[in-house]
């Protein structure tokens, strides 16, 4: 857990989450210790899971569209079959963002980039055809105000 991290941990943290391309030499710079403790650190940080891996933070307006929409989807039975044929045909539509299973009204939220109502609609069409699926209900984004890399550490 967290409280298992000191302050030389959460530096390494913050500045990874700011830029995982930041070479080893700037990043032991930058949290004040040398260079090998820093990558003996890290390489502790990615063992025990705090560190999943690094990516790049892609453009979704400029690959696949501006219009984000939240996408709530009710199945017409809650059993393992139906949840993991939902789950497997979801996963295939390069639309989809995420993917929660959830409590409450809905069975799953999803949040979709399209680029314009059309593309929206091919993609209802395609959510509808999923065997089980019994109503969908969709909001749009207006803005974005946060958009988090990582916890705030």
């Amino acid at each position: 857990m967290a409280e298992d991290l000191d302050s030389y941990d959460m530096k390494i943290l913050r500045a990874l989450v700011r830029d995982g391309r930041m070479s080893w030499r700037s990043l032991a710079d930058d949290i004040g210790l040398s260079l090998t403790p820093t990558l003996r650190r890290v390489r502790r940080l990615e063992e025990e899971g705090y560190i999943e891996g690094y990516s790049a933070h892609l453009d979704e307006k400029r690959l696949m569209g501006a219009m984000s929409a939240f996408v709530s989807v009710t199945l017409e039975r809650q059993v393992e079959e139906v949840l993991a044929r939902f789950e497997q045909r979801v996963t295939a539509l390069p639309e989809v963002m995420s993917c929660f299973l959830m409590s409450g009204g809905a069975d799953y939220t999803l949040r979709v980039v399209v680029r314009d109502l059309d593309h929206y609609q091919q993609l209802l069409s395609k959510l509808t055809r999923i065997p089980g699926v019994a109503h969908i209900q969709s909001s749009f984004a207006l803005k974005s105000v946060i958009r988090r890399r990582g916890p705030e550490l």
